[in-house]
């Protein structure tokens, strides 16, 4: 059998991602102010910040935030709601101190929206937080910031719309597992326990992919014998970027799965995915030396 790419294992995400303006465009116009103008102001208000810090850190953080806000903005405006007074939260602290406390603060705040807002907006608010989880991830300076913790059990039921992307986040967890398996080989015994837990990771979220799936009457896809990694895996080096290639391809089914459900319980089991595949990344990443380390969106489509 031929081994599946990243594209293969993606690709219907892919297309679920192209339907997602269109799905945005039906939703109707509300007289409620837009839950998401707080953290477009907040994360105007955390780049500034970042920008008056000294130093390449701050820097990656402003230039996230930057990021940040200008994805929120556009979503905020495309809805034109009616404008409300918003301020944003400025901690007692400054410098790094304070960054530190304005990435929680931000990550918390988009956490909190992530199971209240229609689909898109929900997939839009969980990448800023991942976002700013990554970003705690780069140093101890900026974090390490709360673990999201993993996804022990189930949810109680899966929609039906929701099966096709639990399939791809499957797939693409049946590949990091076997990334993860992959690289064990070509690294150094320092990374002995970085890769035994994300192996064991990944291999908590297919379980649960499993157990939901079957539980809905579907039948779980099998994984791969192998899987393409973008680059032949010949040295620690090329392991380290095809392990953070494995964490974002995770990251991106997972906001799949949360841009086609309203299920409380699923949105908040691929929320947790969504975080853990952005820090884990990050420092994936980071030994790899890539930069910047942390994604300012975890989730996009991988080109």
């Amino acid at each position: 059998m031929t081994p599946r790419t990243r594209r293969d294992v993606l690709r219907a995400s892919a297309l679920a991602a192209l339907a997602v303006p269109l799905a945005a465009c039906q939703s109707g116009y509300s007289d409620e102010p837009d839950p998401l103008a707080p953290l477009a102001e907040q994360a105007r208000a955390d780049a500034d910040a970042a920008r008056a810090v000294s130093g390449d850190l701050a820097q990656q953080v402003a230039a996230a935030r930057t990021a940040h806000a200008q994805a929120i903005q556009a979503e905020v405006d495309r809805l034109n709601r009616p404008k409300s007074a918003v301020r944003a939260t400025t901690p007692a602290e400054t410098g790094m101190a304070g960054l530190r406390q304005r990435l929680a603060t931000a990550r918390k705040q988009a956490e909190n929206l992530v199971a209240t807002l229609p689909r898109y907006r929900a997939g839009l608010a969980a990448a800023v937080a991942a976002g700013c989880a990554g970003l705690q991830q780069v140093s101890d300076q900026l974090g390490p910031g709360e673990d999201p913790g993993t996804a022990a059990t189930a949810a109680s039921r899966v929609p039906d719309e929701a099966i096709e992307p639990l399939q791809k986040a499957l797939a693409a967890e049946h590949a990091a597992v076997w990334v993860y398996s992959l690289v064990s080989a070509f690294l150094p015994s320092n990374f002995d326990i970085g890769v035994s837990d994300g192996s064991a990771e990944h291999q908590g979220r297919r379980d649960v992919c499993v157990r939901m799936l079957t539980a809905a009457g579907a039948t779980p896809d099998a994984p791969e014998p192998a899987y393409l990694t973008p680059k032949p895996v010949t040295d620690a080096a090329s392991a380290k970027t095809v392990v953070a290639a494995a964490e974002a391809d995770a990251a991106a089914a997972w906001r799949g799965v949360l841009e086609r459900t309203d299920d409380a319980g699923l949105r908040l089991i691929a929320l947790r995915a969504l975080l853990g595949s952005a820090r884990r990344g990050t420092r994936w990443r980071q030994a790899a030396g890539e930069s910047p380390a942390a994604v300012a969106m975890p989730g996009a489509q991988p080109s």
